[in-house]
């Protein structure tokens, strides 16, 4: 029997809200967060003495300024002072068509504050124990050296890394060799959220390097990924996982033939690392699935069982699904797409 077009488009706008229900409301948590544009003051310096610059741009913001000329510039110690000054002298001479770029795409970072407090206001939802970072702090680093970073107080962007997938730099050697297209392709603005709310996640649950086998480690992925997305509950899927959004959609459409790929071969059990590389982390392609299979593909089969199990306990706290064993998930989801 067809619906009336009205009580369809009733029936449409109900389930659209009972979607949305399931979104909580965190407008009420309070987060804290200073934003720094640590670029904007490196880069502005008409200072004649770099050296008595930067002591006070340490003074401004001494954690960090510490962590940039020795983590991120590479800067020893051990340098003489004037020697170190130079060397940010030529820096700040060689990135200036970098930094000039990043002012014009990050001229109002307003937007970016706002969803990553969104995303913070989630973090505290679901985990009120745990101690949110206080600061959020831009800086512009090399092309070939970090990116995002979370530390004790901040969340660090390296706005190197966000200019947009097109940018000329992305397409040099310097850039190509640490960062091929696939990743390269993430380089835009919009992952500058997901990047500050995944390296939470890692902090909360840290990767661990073991000897698990195949499944397990797809299904530990999987929770990561179902973590993040409650997280950033509005952001599309494709962009949490770093697949296009073709990528996804065939994804979804093949999800019984990449299931069989594992089934098929025996791959489920196996530690095998160099097998296991193949599916799980980042790669340019799944080699099996043809040539437009995105890597990583064990993640995406490892994320659709932690679906399944987490609605057939939807009792669970977001804690307690995260903490279940994951022999239990994958016994429990009896995933069979």
């Amino acid at each position: 029997m067809k619906l009336p077009v009205f009580a369809l488009m009733l029936s449409m706008v109900f389930f659209s809200c009972n979607e949305q229900e399931k979104i909580p409301d965190v407008s009420n948590i309070t987060v804290s967060l200073k934003t720094t544009r640590f670029e904007q003051d490196l880069f502005d310096t008409t200072s004649n003495n770099l050296l008595d610059y930067l002591l006070q741009l340490q003074k401004k913001e001494p954690g960090f300024t510490e962590t940039y000329l020795s983590a991120i510039l590479n800067i020893s110690p051990n340098w003489p002072k004037d020697s170190a000054a130079s060397y940010v002298n030529s820096f700040i001479n060689a990135y200036r068509p970098i930094f000039d770029s990043s002012e014009k795409t990050f001229h109002n970072f307003n937007p970016f504050e706002k969803e990553i407090i969104k995303g913070l206001q989630f973090v505290k939802y679901y985990f009120p124990s745990y101690p949110l970072p206080s600061k959020l702090i831009t800086y512009i680093g090399p092309a070939d050296g970090y990116g995002d970073i979370l530390t004790d107080e901040a969340l660090i962007v390296g706005l190197q890394f966000h200019l947009g997938k097109d940018f000329s730099l992305y397409k040099t050697s310097l850039v190509q060799d640490t960062y091929p297209a696939y990743l390269s392709n993430r380089f835009e603005p919009s992952y500058i959220v997901i990047n500050c709310i995944n390296n939470i996640v890692n902090d909360l649950y840290p990767e661990k390097i073991n000897d698990k086998s195949l499944v397990i480690q797809m299904i530990e992925k999987g929770k990561r990924l179902y973590l993040l997305s409650k997280f950033l509950p509005k952001t599309e899927e494709y962009k949490l996982i770093g697949y296009t959004e073709k990528q996804l959609e065939d994804a979804r459409e093949h999800e019984a033939v990449i299931w069989d790929l594992f089934v098929k071969n025996e791959y489920l059990q196996i530690t095998d690392k160099n097998i296991i590389k193949n599916y799980i982390g980042e790669s340019p392609k799944t080699q099996e699935l043809g040539e437009g299979a995105p890597g990583n593909i064990g993640a995406f089969s490892g994320w659709q069982i932690m679906k399944k199990f987490a609605k057939k306990n939807q009792s669970l706290t977001l804690q307690q699904l995260m903490n279940t064993d994951t022999e239990i998930i994958l016994q429990q989801a009896k995933y069979k797409p």
